[in-house]
């Protein structure tokens, strides 16, 4: 009887097979709709993780519509197009004397290549490195068919029974080796799912199902013509973009994106199990990309003396900068430079800066920032808002207010070792230094510090524009957590 059983069961799986075959077979030939679903359904007995099973229960459950709301710009007013500036005017000269002590760091070589084995796979390059994965085969068949919720919850089904945990491993193989951010892996896994799918629709799935399995809080939308948006939870705010709240917390919409296309979508409020993680934007550590490096001269003239300054920048590392969008202050004030890159540019500073005292010096950087740089609006350098890192405003030749304050806050606080405050107002940035001299100054955590800004031209330490002596500042922007 034992034999018996055991002979049937041998007859149903070579059944199995064979109608498995015969699914395909119909697929390619026919076409047929129903045999594609036929097959996307059997992924479901095949699922690698048991809580994809119930997950796929909420993508076919009832959708609710939620209504966008775009969160404002940086600035409630329009920032000036020009520039006002004074009449040169020495500094007192007050202060210890000034000499930069500066201990050049060793730096490796850094060649991160793709791995032999994945030469036959998906391979491009990322911000100047060449990186590759091993194509997933079992994926091939996912299509976002039909273009609704059921498209959705059958491609989640091919993917949940695909060979996706290599994937995932090279993902966090990268993501180590190279010493990605949140926003860096962000970039790297939509760069793949774009080199797996030619449809964006398809690509977007893919990329919500890996960083859900990579434990990103990250929901998938529908808007009314069933195009797919992908919803992101974090904890920064995101200017001038689309957000929806959920369980009081913001998911953004980071892609491009038609505003007649998102303001209303239809998703779900439950998040896939595990992946409570907020995208953090934070840049603490720069990311190892190969070096393309771009020679600058900046130069400036006050008082008949040529001031020069000279550095090389990363093209890889400020690539990546300017894909950032609009986020929070105080990830630009407190990311750090290339080393190479501030190196080269304090062994120019001390050169005009040694022997002074330290008001000389600090105005020295000052009018660098100031003058060194064309003036141009973020409008009409980009034709939308953009704050630049310390990094990016050394590469163009042209900025405006908060990316001054940014690079010169930058500047004081590593060379100097100064406390430094962002000083951001309704249409312009400036920064405030904690340091004993007279001039105009604000108290900040009871403490004074004096007005330095970057974009009034001329002006030195303590002097500022007069339109901001009785204004209360927006917000302040601390580099440090001291305060």
């Amino acid at each position: 009887m034992q034999q018996n059983r055991a002979g049937e069961q041998k007859l149903f799986n070579l059944f199995g097979l064979f109608s498995l075959f015969l699914l395909f077979a119909n697929i390619l030939f026919a076409g047929s709709f129903e045999n594609f679903k036929e097959l996307q359904s059997e992924s479901f007995l095949h699922y690698k993780d048991e809580k994809d099973n119930a997950f796929n229960a909420y993508l076919k459950a009832q959708w609710q519509e939620y209504q966008a709301y775009i969160s404002p710009s940086f600035y409630h007013k329009q920032k000036p197009e020009y520039l006002l500036s004074l009449h040169q005017k020495q500094i007192p000269s007050v202060g210890p004397i000034v000499k930069i002590l500066q201990q050049k760091k060793k730096r490796a070589i850094q060649k991160e290549t793709y791995e032999n084995n994945v030469s036959k796979g998906i391979t491009f390059t990322f911000f100047g490195t060449r990186v590759g994965f091993i194509k997933d085969k079992t994926i091939q068949n996912a299509k976002y068919y039909p273009q609704n919720q059921a498209g959705i919850a059958n491609f989640f089904s091919i993917l949940a029974a695909s060979d996706y945990d290599k994937t995932i491993n090279q993902l966090k193989h990268y993501k180590k080796n190279l010493h990605l951010n949140d926003w860096a892996l962000y970039l790297l896994v939509h760069e793949l799912t774009e080199k797996n799918f030619n449809d964006r629709n398809e690509a977007n799935i893919y990329a919500w199902f890996l960083l859900s399995k990579l434990h990103f809080d990250v929901k998938i939308a529908l808007n009314e013509r069933k195009n797919i948006y992908l919803l992101y939870y974090t904890q920064n705010t995101i200017y001038a973009a689309p957000r929806y709240n959920f369980s009081s917390k913001n998911y953004y919409i980071l892609s491009k994106y038609n505003l007649q296309d998102i303001k209303k979508i239809y998703t779900y409020t439950q998040t896939y199990p595990q992946s409570t993680k907020p995208l953090d934007f934070s840049l603490m550590t720069l990311p190892k990309f190969n070096d393309e490096f771009v020679f600058k001269r900046r130069t400036f003239k006050e008082f008949g003396k040529n001031y020069i300054f000279s550095y090389k920048y990363n093209k890889n590392i400020t690539d990546f900068m300017r894909t950032y969008p609009q986020i929070d202050y105080d990830v630009y004030f407190k990311a750090p430079m290339e080393d190479i890159t501030y190196e080269a540019l304090v062994e120019s500073i001390k050169k005009y800066t040694d022997g002074k005292k330290m008001s000389e010096a600090l105005n020295i950087v000052l009018h660098f920032v100031q003058k060194a740089f064309k003036y141009e609006t973020d409008q009409d350098q980009f034709g939308h808002e953009k704050i630049m890192f310390a990094a990016e405003t050394l590469a163009y030749d042209a900025s405006d207010c908060e990316d001054r304050a940014i690079l010169f806050a930058y500047l004081v606080k590593h060379i100097f070792g100064i406390s430094v405050v962002g000083v951001k107002y309704s249409d312009h940035m400036s920064t405030a230094l904690y340091i004993p001299m007279q001039g105009d100054s604000l108290i900040v955590n009871r403490r004074r510090y004096v007005v330095a800004d970057p974009t009034y031209i001329n002006a030195n330490i303590g002097q500022r524009i007069p339109k901001y002596r009785n204004i209360r500042p927006d917000a302040f922007i601390y580099m440090d957590s001291s305060h």
